[in-house]
């Protein structure tokens, strides 16, 4: 379901290829793309999977909310990720947010199946994006077994290195709110371990909003990432 909408989509005939998704042929598929404004949320858990997502500008957030109140995100869907395929489940399983003014591409599940029915291409690379979903889930249970939050925070610093992939300054679309409910660890802790890094050379930031990070020294980041 896709009805929380903040701007008109936008919709049309294009290559499946432009959904970051191989096939043996590249159909034309239809697609959807929806702007959602900060905070807005995409769809609840427990509603219909009908459609599959890619991010194409922006980020968003997967959580639950626990029987005490608490949020846990359990990942951060970030630019050319796909997300909301369930591994064959009919329902979502965790809530979906817009972190930042996001665009979505949209596709509906259905056409999806039918296609990977008749090309092995496609069924490998969906088996694919699953697979990299299960390793996302490992790694965070990985990162929430570390000892303490300054080895989870290094730890996921090095992960949005990696997935930002841009050089110099990384940009965090997701403030330390997100950062805290991600890692298991309250505000003031995430903001006292960034303080930590900073002072020993880890990393330094740019800017008053502080989003803006240079990773100074990896190796010593892995160093901490490695004594969980």
């Amino acid at each position: 379901m896709f009805a929380r909408r903040n701007t008109s989509p936008t919709f049309g005939f294009k290559p499946l290829g432009d959904f970051r998704l191989m096939s043996r042929t590249n159909p034309t598929v239809f697609l959807n793309e929806y702007t959602y404004k900060k905070g807005t949320e995409i769809y609840g858990e427990k509603e219909p999977a009908d459609y599959v997502y890619q991010v194409k500008i922006g980020a968003v957030r997967s959580y639950k909310l626990l029987s005490d109140g608490r949020r846990l995100i359990g990942a951060f869907h970030l630019v050319g990720d796909i997300f909301g395929s369930t591994g064959g489940g009919e329902n979502h399983r965790f809530t979906t947010e817009a972190v930042v003014d996001t665009t979505l591409r949209l596709i509906k599940r259905q056409s999806l199946d039918l296609m990977a029915k008749e090309d092995a291409v496609l069924t490998r690379n969906l088996l694919g994006v699953t697979a990299k979903s299960l390793r996302h889930a490992e790694d965070q249970m990985l990162l929430l077994g570390r000892k303490g939050a300054l080895e989870r925070v290094a730890g996921f610093l090095l992960e949005m290195d990696k997935r930002l992939a841009t050089a110099g300054a990384m940009t965090l679309p997701m403030g330390r709110h997100d950062i805290a409910d991600h890692l298991g660890l309250t505000l003031e802790t995430v903001s006292r371990s960034l303080s930590r890094l900073r002072r020993t050379g880890a990393i330094s930031f740019i800017g008053y909003r502080q989003r803006d990070i240079i990773l100074v020294n990896r190796e010593q980041l892995r160093s901490l990432d490695l004594q969980g």
